[in-house]
């Protein structure tokens, strides 16, 4: 049976029994913590008695929202005032019993609640605290207000991107946030970490992510460009070659899919031919050689396209839209979609993007409500029922438990 097989309603996940207190909101924190839940996490997610703003985010189904779904499902709900000082003691006490916290906070807000690691780690000197930040934590650019968009901007990714577009001089619009979901996955790698580190030591510690050093990550040959004065070169800019009714990416990752995309277009000849015969002439002559690919791609379809080039092995695919790619039956075998329920009917989520041949790795199939899980959480602080109304706002009227 393959991993992707494998029957996992006996196993548990790798997380199983670890507590997470998420006070993270929007995605990069969520996405993150998202992670820890489906690997059998229990992930505390505390907000205020409105919810965070991703709750409005459409698609919205009598006040559900699946975008905020796709981020926090399997994760408990609990509803605190953080201004208010019953809630911060509430805070407190469940970090007492935590092992990791994550935040998004811009750095500083956590200091004035005094729910900063310095502050908690003495309440529990195991807790691994996690911050994400645009800048990072401290330094000239710590404070300054920061989204996806923002950084993509100041860490040169979309001046890098616009380098590779010929003609063009403005930079593109940003529609998808990729340095959300990149620093939410460099925090959960961190955390991961911390946590086996924490084994050996007993100890937490404080992880410090930057969104800004994450999208960096990402301009691998222009960080190092940046450093010495390199030759500019034709670099091969892999884009879409056309066909009788729409495009194909397809990649020359070697010498053998060089050699057998010559054939695939009729160009045999070409693979000694000075122009192209090695890499660096291939670089210098990358125009030319797609051009001529696209000579020959112009003539077929795409579905024909693309049976000649995997035919002969050359990496190749239509450009699709997120629609076309879920329908994918790869998608379907790797059973990379999860059927979740929530308050406005049922929706898909995207599982993670790895399986585990010994532990559990899926999405809840169901979502809590705003404030469901407060009435059990304030309980287990020790607090009385007399207390816990004293809590009591519209997010708790509904609390189930």
């Amino acid at each position: 049976m393959t991993i992707a097989g494998n029957d996992q309603r006996s196993m548990t996940g790798s997380f199983a029994g670890l507590r997470v207190l998420d006070f993270s909101t929007t995605i990069a924190g969520p996405h993150c913590t998202r992670m820890l839940a489906d690997m059998g996490a229990e992930v505390i997610k505390i907000e205020t008695e409105e919810g965070e703003t991703m709750r409005t985010r459409p698609p919205v189904r009598n006040n559900c929202s699946t975008a905020f779904g796709q981020l926090n499902v399997g994760k408990n709900s609990l509803v605190l005032d953080l201004k208010s000082s019953k809630g911060l003691e509430a805070v407190r006490r469940l970090v007492a019993n935590a092992d990791v916290l994550v935040e998004n906070f811009r750095p500083g807000v956590m200091r004035r609640l005094k729910l900063d690691y310095a502050s908690l780690h003495s309440l529990n000197p195991k807790l691994v605290y996690c911050s994400i930040s645009g800048y990072g934590q401290t330094g000239p650019s710590a404070e300054l207000p920061a989204y996806a968009p923002v950084i993509h901007a100041a860490s040169g990714y979309e001046m890098a991107h616009l380098a590779y577009q010929p003609g063009r001089s403005r930079p593109d619009y940003c529609g998808i946030y990729h340095a959300d979901v990149l620093t939410g996955v460099y925090a959960f790698g961190a955390i991961s970490a911390a946590l086996y580190q924490r084994t050996a030591t007993g100890q937490g510690q404080h992880i410090d992510v930057s969104m800004l050093e994450a999208m960096l990550s990402l301009t691998l040959n222009e960080l190092q460009w940046s450093q010495f004065d390199v030759k500019p070169t034709q670099r091969p800019m892999f884009g879409p070659i056309e066909t009788t009714d729409g495009y194909v990416m397809m990649a020359i990752a070697s010498e053998k899919t060089f050699q057998s995309l010559m054939q695939v277009i009729g160009h045999p000849e070409w693979v000694s031919d000075p122009r192209f015969a090695k890499y660096s002439d291939r670089r210098e002559n990358w125009t030319s050689l797609m051009e001529g690919v696209e000579a020959w791609s112009r003539t077929v379809t795409t579905a024909q396209c693309l049976a000649a080039l995997n035919a002969q092995g050359v990496p190749s695919s239509a450009y699709r839209t997120v629609a076309e790619a879920l329908r994918d039956p790869q998608i379907a075998h790797r059973g990379a979609l999860a059927e979740v329920e929530d308050g406005g009917g049922t929706f898909r989520v995207l599982n993670l993007p790895f399986r585990m041949s010994g532990a559990k790795v899926s999405a809840a199939k169901r979502m809590s409500t705003l404030g469901e899980h407060t009435r059990a959480y304030l309980k287990e602080t020790g607090l009385s029922e007399d207390e816990i109304a004293s809590f009591a706002g519209k997010a708790q009227i509904a609390v189930r438990g």
